[in-house]
């Protein structure tokens, strides 16, 4: 068996519990400290530069000629796999298209657009358990058919297909394969298809931007290229005024220049695949992978990825715990994966340690613990202990004669922070219209949360119908300096605009509090619930727990209820944000 070199494994520093490379590849010290020096000479550019790195792009396709065994001439660079499918679809021979449904949307979206553009038709092929192999594709397809788009390898259970076979099948038609799960990370025979388009973000760990399409001289014969720019045309450095012919080479493709400093970089990640080897890489992970098989087989999970026909995924379940939930204890515990509706998909590279994998059965033998549950890491609120508590109950009395002392027009409030969110033990005064066993304002629940425990005196706000007030807020601490509850004064002022104070809600029960929280940061965002991504979502979550709004009991129900998500998602965006 090829071994790795430690040279190359010495390029990487993702941390140990990394087992998302099907989503994204860390790039290596190489890519970073080319796209570094590459940058530097642009800050520093002469008469000179732009030429000098204007041939990074040829060192690019160098490079991925020698991986897929041609030459330049059948090599252009593409930002995105997208990109590269889209220019296939467009620039195609038209006529029926046989692509599976259940493929990554990348390769199924450039197909359905060129058809609505009357270019081509689609015709879906939806095997029964989502795996395109030769005798489904045999079977679909039609005289009418030109091309066949297929994935090397499945997204969802790294299913490797079997290209030379789908060659055959697929006889003088077009095949364009999708490479990007596993172009430099397994070795197949890629030199079967006739468009290849790869996207260098995953396995050959080169950063977003970069990515290329091979084309086979079936392919350059039977294109008609729509999508090309003057970078593809015949004589791309003539500007005479005239619309010149397409390039008779896989340049056709090209609209224009991309960037050369990631055309260096993505030059970078394709040689240190080359010196490591794709034999010595693919043997590593499948050793990795078959680590992670073993493990998760022993906690009594159920793999539901490929297993003879393996690349470098491995998708599973436990069974009677949902993917959300455990995707949530994985992330707290800094293992980083695929969470999908019904699964979790792992995926490692060569540079993937065996601590990794140990964490991973760590993990998971501890999941699987009576009692081992999904939430974060709760926020600490104290407890006062029986002789502080003695205080509050002291002060209690003296509440009303505070109040009586400062006279009409004042409140005096005595909050116990161990009764959270129900914290009033006592209130004097209709300032607030509160009562004993409402919760506190939404600023001071807020400073709770942030263990900004520092006494505020004489700040100016007002209450919901306007009248402004002004405030003081005393902690009161126990022998240790923990605070324990606080005492507040709030007193109506005439002498303040209304305009120039800030509006503080005085809630007056915690039903109203959560949905005052939650409407607010709602609104915030900008967006209505329903029209919602998860990042709108993430955010949501983010301002109510920076509010405090995760101390109040059953809060993660009543959102999840709101956002119209589980109530792992919550749990899971909590560990995100407190990661």
């Amino acid at each position: 068996m090829a071994r790795i070199s430690p040279r190359y494994l010495l390029q990487f520093d993702e941390p140990a519990g990394y087992l998302d490379f099907a989503r994204f590849g860390p790039p290596s010290h190489a890519v970073l400290d080319t796209t570094a020096r590459l940058l530097e000479r642009t800050v520093r550019a002469g008469p000179s530069t732009v030429d000098e790195l204007m041939r990074q792009e040829v060192r690019a396709k160098a490079a991925v000629a020698r991986l897929c065994r041609t030459d330049t001439d059948h090599v252009v660079l593409v930002p995105t796999t997208s990109q590269g499918l889209f220019q296939a679809a467009f620039n195609g021979p038209g006529g029926e298209v046989l692509v599976s449904a259940s493929e990554f949307p990348a390769n199924t979206y450039p197909w359905a657009r060129a058809e609505e553009t009357g270019r081509l038709r689609v015709r879906r092929l939806r095997p029964p358990d989502g795996r395109v192999t030769p005798e489904a594709v045999r079977a679909a397809l039609t005289g009418d058919t030109t091309v066949v788009s297929v994935s090397a390898v499945d997204f969802r259970t790294g299913y490797r297909a079997d290209l030379s076979a789908l060659r055959e099948v697929a006889g003088d038609r077009l095949l364009v394969v999708d490479g990007i799960q596993g172009f430099g990370a397994i070795d197949l025979p890629w030199e079967t298809a006739d468009v290849l388009v790869v996207g260098g973000q995953k396995w050959l760990r080169a950063g977003w931007g970069t990515g290329f399409a091979v084309l086979s001289d079936r392919a350059l014969d039977r294109a008609r290229p729509v999508l090309s720019g003057w970078t593809g045309a015949h004589d791309p450095g003539l500007f005479d005024d005239e619309i010149h012919p397409v390039a008779g080479t896989a340049a056709s493709w090209s609209i224009s220049n991309l960037s050369p400093v990631t055309s260096g970089a993505f030059a970078a990640a394709l040689e240190l695949v080359e010196e490591a080897g794709v034999a010595a890489i693919e043997a590593r992970i499948a050793e990795r992978v078959g680590e992670l098989d073993e493990v998760l087989r022993s906690a009594g999970a159920r793999i539901v990825s490929a297993v003879d026909r393996r690349a470098g995924i491995v998708a599973f379940a436990l069974p009677e715990h949902p993917a959300e939930h455990l995707g949530a204890v994985l992330a707290a515990e800094g293992i980083a994966a695929t969470v999908r509706t019904d699964h979790i998909r792992l995926s490692p590279h060569a540079s993937t340690s065996s601590a990794t994998v140990e964490r991973l059965r760590s993990v998971l033998a501890s999941f699987a613990r009576p009692g081992r549950g999904t939430e974060p890491a709760p926020i600490p609120v104290t407890t006062a202990p029986e002789a502080a508590r003695s205080v509050l109950t002291a002060l209690i009395p003296a509440v009303r004669g505070l109040a009586a002392m400062l006279g009409p027009g004042n409140e005096v409030v005595l909050h116990d922070l161990g009764k959270l969110p129900d914290s009033i033990v006592a209130i004097a005064g209709s300032v607030t219209g509160r009562a004993a066993g409402g919760p506190m304002t939404d600023p001071l629940l807020g400073l709770v949360r942030r263990g900004t425990t520092q006494d505020l005196t004489n700040y100016e706000t007002h209450t919901p119908d306007g009248t402004p007030i002004r405030s003081s807020t005393l902690f009161l601490r126990d022998a240790e300096g923990v605070a324990i509850g606080c005492l507040c004064v709030n007193s109506e002022r005439t002498d303040l605009p209304a305009e120039s104070t800030r509006r503080e809600t005085f809630p007056p029960d915690v039903d109203s509090l959560q949905r005052f929280l939650v409407d607010r940061a709602v609104r915030e965002t900008g967006i209505p619930v329903e029209l919602m991504k998860k990042q709108h979502k993430a955010a949501v979550v983010r301002e109510l727990d920076e509010a405090g709004f995760f101390l109040i009991k059953d809060a993660v129900d009543f959102l999840a209820a709101e956002l119209k998500v589980t109530r792992y998602t919550i749990y899971n965006y909590l560990n995100e944000i407190r990661a």
